[in-house]
């Protein structure tokens, strides 16, 4: 078993993700370029090769390093799957390595964002879920298995004569309006508006946006990516002034039409907590949970990390944020916002 770090994108290591069934779209090369040319973070592909000169694993890693944060290595940071993908073999030679490379650098941890545990020597959280909807092959089929209370609430932005539609480039700045209120609304720094534009960029055939309009005026909006058998909603928002008209329900409509046009079977409603808000929005649609495993290597023991908004010492932050204007979060929010994976 050979170890090699990656340093160019290259044919052989999109082939082996696009044939591995434990692979994501995030595994995908383009990816790389997305994390580089968005938050300029160092990149270290590792790949496992046997005695045949054969890829038999990966391991893509971001190595993060900020004064607030911390120095620690994530695969993949801002995206809710990543993690090593190969046999057992090459999954035990890659996370060697990845330690040694760990140690080298004086991270803290590695976090690896697994579906299905593979480590049982390091510790885990599994307190998230993907909610994961099957897809039959007609949108009207589909239609049949909701229940009434949910067919009306799909049906009623279009009575209040909103629309929704799928597009490309042309939805980008729909889409970033509505996603920087919400995110604002939530006390979260928003990404920029390039990390979009670079994923529509580097996966011309397989990222969408899905928007809705309130004369003329989106009000709804999310982003879809589409690998291998699945169409996935990493990010959705819509605008609170317009809940009552519940765009967003049409909006999600919208995305499960495209999804099951283009050929999907699955649709991936993204990450949720069990039994919370969201999680309760996604089920109703019919999606089933499927349990994350967050994998750690931890340099000197403790507790594992906890980077996220409900840490209890971010409060006072997210309050005072809730509070800036919108276009003051869009020029200060994604230097904070790339060091939070």
């Amino acid at each position: 078993m050979q170890i090699e770090t990656v340093e160019q994108n290259d044919a052989e290591w999109d082939a082996f993700v696009n044939a591995s069934g434990e692979c994501k779209i995030y595994h995908l090369s383009a990816f790389r370029n997305v994390i580089r040319d968005t938050f300029g973070h160092q990149t270290i592909y590792l790949r496992a090769k046997n005695g045949k000169d054969t890829t038999v694993g990966i391991l893509p890693l971001v190595h993060m390093r900020s004064r607030i944060f911390g120095n620690f290595f994530v695969s993949v940071p801002f995206f809710n799957y990543g993690g090593v993908a190969g046999d057992p073999e090459a999954q035990k030679a890659l996370l060697d390595e990845a330690v040694r490379q760990a140690k080298q650098r004086g991270a803290s941890h590695i976090e690896l964002r697994h579906v299905g545990a593979k480590y049982a020597d390091l510790q885990s959280k599994s307190h998230k879920v993907c909610m994961i909807l099957d897809l039959p092959e007609t949108p009207e089929t589909l239609w049949k298995t909701f229940k009434s209370k949910l067919r009306s609430q799909i049906r009623r932005p279009e009575k209040e004569g909103i629309i929704a539609k799928v597009g490309r480039e042309e939805l980008l700045d729909d889409f970033y309006s509505v996603f920087s209120v919400n995110m604002r609304d939530l006390g979260t720094p928003v990404y920029s508006r390039r990390l979009f534009a670079n994923v529509l960029r580097e996966l011309p055939d397989r990222a969408w946006i899905v928007a809705a309009y309130k004369d003329q005026v989106p009000v709804a909006a999310g982003f879809l990516l589409g690998f291998r058998d699945s169409m996935e909603i990493p990010w959705a928002s819509s605008l609170r002034q317009y809940n009552r008209l519940a765009p967003n329900m049409l909006m999600y409509w919208q995305a499960l039409q495209h999804a099951i046009n283009e050929g999907f079977q699955k649709f991936d409603f993204g990450r949720s907590t069990p039994n919370e808000g969201t999680y309760k929005f996604k089920a109703q649609w019919g999606a089933q949970p499927v349990a994350l495993h967050w994998e750690y290597w931890l340099a000197n023991g403790g507790p594992l990390p906890d980077i996220s908004p409900k840490n209890g010492k971010y409060e006072k932050f997210i309050r005072i944020w809730q509070k800036l204007p919108v276009p003051v979060t869009q020029v200060i929010g994604p230097s904070i916002v790339k060091n939070i994976p």
